[in-house]
């Protein structure tokens, strides 16, 4: 994990707009009526209607979507009681993790005020512009009271995430643990080290799955909470053990369990050993756990280890439950958050993390497949999946306890509502970002002599997501890079073209003439193509000096493609390539292609895009949805392209019967699928909404996503390269800095997950 210093940390706080939140209209405002329905006079009526109604201020302002983060600053983080307004940098932080992760809009509410009965009746003052409470960063004892307090007299939901969301995580991961473990939870002996808020809940918690109290040893800072002390709360009391143990040292030997919510390095190498086989560790104190990874990991071989940090394997994070938790709590107007919802999203976190992993979350992982086993107990937290499943969980949960409101039957629409609300685009791009930081790659840039792919390239470097190679003039690459501040120190610049490189361009030369003899490439034509930047570039891909290309904003593409196609070959099963383009607006995340390669396609062309596209939208963590699109609909016109699609679609139905594809058809029919369901009875895509569009030829792919870009009702990504055998990419004339950036991006995911593949070939 890269070390954040003071100076970034105060950076990212301070540049811009200070903080990390804020408020935006969602409502029409440029007009007079629009001021008018917005304010005085038409504001009266949703007054009056909730008046006489009190629930309809869910229909009608944004209260179902608000949860006020609220603390008095009594405990914060590992920073203790510094205060309600020292705080406030930690609430804006829970406000954005809620709102990127689960669409949550929320005010940080800071009160300055430590007694407890005062800052409860401060909270419940205010609790009617809210749909749920999130309790936050405040101490032991007071916070179980307050805790207990509020849920009784409000009718929302309210959580102390610092004692529910551990206990939530932490007890999926030790379902799981368990079960690799091959340990029932009635029989373990468990060892929980801290005795603050966190530790009470998630023992209580473990209760709740099954732990029994008799097999459960607490220690706080003086030692094994026992009967025998006289300076136990009333929390603590819950849990004092008759046994005659003193220490942690003692309670451990011989226990199938640690959990630690305690101080760093408690825990050595020799109690470890001293517990039963196959133990359990969660040490999860922050930013330092109660034994460090390399200890714990050095201590014994059978062990299964979580702590709180993201930098090692199964990260005991909150963020996996609270967005999630109180998504499908607002969403069924809940009156609480109750046990039986805890538990809910406990069993969902558990059960996802035993299904198969997309390759866009596996990538992540520094090239493993990541699979349930010792090193991967729980999801991991950029995974999209996580967001249907726990919000559905305790949505289902809050109807079947007696404590919704509002009934969710349509399930499926349900969950289609929260991937298009949420979008993945933004998430995909930032999840793309984390995994090309955590196993950066070398990317040659073939035109660093255009001023946007320059800084691209020294943003795509500073910003750690690769390795830049620029392929130009030393000299001329400087002169413009100072002409425009741009740093290039650390950077490799390769002039091709130089007789410093005379020696790989024979080499390169030599491979290519052999590889494409039959096809009546010799040396010395090979030779000349050398010269050519993008096939050097290529060449460098292809003979491992370089993982990925990027190329576009000067050549011509069809040369380019042609030039690919020659020197790195197309993917076995295939032969044919094509591009992808991803659109993202507020009606979700749509997949486009080919957007790029291939002109007018032949059926026997379509049918290679559509199954190209089919993987790399499955590769995105999607579950492709395709409509192959055209002027007219299902064999109303028999000739031109529409033939074509018609032919496509009979060979991949025969052929391809697991793909949910369909056509010809025209966008609005793709689109409105009750209107297709209703006049085409017949469609393979009968209920389904589509994600995934697949055009009868490049002007109009090309044309539709560019209309909806300059049009400002999507964002893009792309184009993505589908179908080569390596990571060749390429971007558009008109591509912009922020373009390439994101090309870059998806083109070094890319190159994690070809080696991921060789590596399983070896």
């Amino acid at each position: 994990m890269a070390k954040i210093t003071r100076e970034d940390a105060l950076r990212y706080h301070s540049e811009g707009k200070p903080g990390k939140i804020e408020v935006v209209p969602t409502k029409p405002y440029s007009t007079q009526t629009d001021l008018s329905l917005a304010y005085s006079p038409g504001v009266a009526e949703p007054c009056l209607e909730i008046k006489d109604n009190p629930h309809d201020a869910y229909e009608y302002t944004a209260k179902g979507n608000l949860v006020a983060v609220i603390s008095n600053g009594t405990a914060v983080l590992g920073l203790g009681n510094i205060g309600p307004l020292a705080g406030k940098p930690v609430m804006e932080g829970k406000g954005l993790l809620f709102k990127i992760f689960a669409g949550i809009d929320v005010f940080d509410i800071e009160v300055d005020q430590k007694d407890p009965e005062k800052f409860i009746e401060t909270v419940k003052a205010i609790a009617p512009t809210f749909g749920g409470i999130n309790l936050e960063d405040i101490k032991a004892p007071e916070c179980f009271e307050i805790e207990t307090r509020l849920k009784e007299e409000l009718d929302i939901p309210v959580m102390h995430d610092d004692q529910h969301g551990t206990a939530i995580i932490s007890g999926a991961g030790l379902i799981n643990a368990l079960e690799i473990a091959g340990k029932k939870i009635e029989d373990v002996k468990i060892v929980v080290n801290g005795a603050g808020a966190a530790s009470i809940s998630c023992t209580k918690l473990y209760v709740m799955l099954g732990a029994k109290k008799e097999n459960i040893i607490m220690c706080d800072s003086k030692g094994v909470i026992s009967v025998h002390r006289t300076d136990l709360n009333e929390a603590k009391k819950e849990f004092a053990t008759s046994r005659e143990i003193k220490t942690l040292q003692e309670a451990l030997v011989g226990a199938d369990v640690f959990l630690g919510l305690s101080v760093a390095n408690v825990l050595t190498q020799e109690m470890v050993r001293s517990m039963n086989v196959n133990p359990i560790v969660f040490a999860l104190a922050n930013p330092n756990p109660e034994i460090s990874y390399a200890d714990a990991m050095a201590s014994r071989d059978d062990i299964i280890f979580a702590t709180g940090r993201s930098d090692y394997p199964n990260q005991i994070n909150n963020v996996l439950g609270f967005p999630y938790i109180f998504r499908g709590a607002l969403d069924t107007h809940a009156k609480a958050i109750n046990e039986e919802m805890k538990l809910a999203a406990v069993y969902a976190i558990a059960d996802l993390a035993k299904e198969p992993v997309p390759d866009v979350v596996n990538a992540a992982y520094k090239l493993k497949r990541t699979s349930f086993g010792r090193d991967y107990i729980l999801p991991k937290a950029l995974d999209p999946r996580l967001l249907t499943r726990v919000s559905c969980a305790v949505a289902k949960a809050a109807m079947d306890s007696g404590v919704a409101r509002k009934n969710i039957s349509d399930w499926k629409a349900y969950s289609d509502h929260l991937r298009e609300m949420m979008g993945y685009d933004n998430k995909l791009l930032r999840s793309f970002t984390d995994m090309a930081k955590a196993n950066p790659k070398r990317v040659v840039f073939a035109e660093a002599n255009h001023i946007n792919m320059l800084k691209a390239a020294v943003e795509a470097k500073s910003v750690g997501i690769c390795t830049p190679v620029l392929l130009g003039n030393w000299d001329y690459l400087h002169k413009l890079a100072a002409e425009e501040n741009i740093n290039l120190d650390g950077i490799e610049i390769i002039n091709m073209r130089s007789d410093a490189e005379i020696d790989r361009r024979h080499r390169y030369a030599r491979i290519l003439s052999e590889k494409r003899s039959r096809e009546g490439i010799t040396y010395s034509e090979a030779c000349e193509v050398m010269f050519d930047r993008n096939a050097f570039g290529m060449m460098m891909v292809e003979t491992g000096d370089a993982d990925a290309f990027i190329t576009g904003v000067y050549s011509r593409y069809s040369e380019v493609t042609k030039l690919a196609e020659q020197i790195i070959g197309i993917r076995p099963t295939y032969d044919h390539f094509g591009a992808l383009h991803i659109v993202s607006g507020k009606k979700g995340t749509y997949f486009i292609s080919d957007t790029l390669i291939n002109r007018h396609p032949s059926t026997e062309v379509l049918i290679d895009i559509a199954r190209l596209t089919y993987d790399a939208v499955k590769f995105f963590a999607h579950e492709p949805v395709m409509a192959m699109l055209s002027y007219s609909n299902f064999g109303s016109d028999k000739q031109g392209s529409p033939l074509k699609v018609h032919e496509a679609i009979k060979y991949l139905h025969k052929n391809y019967p697991e793909m949910v594809i369909d056509g010809e058809m025209q966008v609005n029919f793709a689109f409105d699928k009750k209107l297709r369901d209703e006049m085409y009875p017949f469609n393979k895509l009968k209920g389904k909404d589509v994600n995934t569009l697949v055009f009868p030829n490049l002007s109009s792919a090309n044309s539709a996503y560019k209309l909806l870009s300059e049009m400002g009702v999507v964002e893009t990504i792309g184009p993505i390269q589908m179908g080569l055998n390596k990571p060749i990419h390429f971007t558009d004339l008109e591509s912009s800095t922020r373009d390439i950036l994101n090309l870059t991006t998806v083109a070094v995911v890319d190159a994690i997950v070809q080696e991921q593949i060789e590596k399983r070939k070896a």
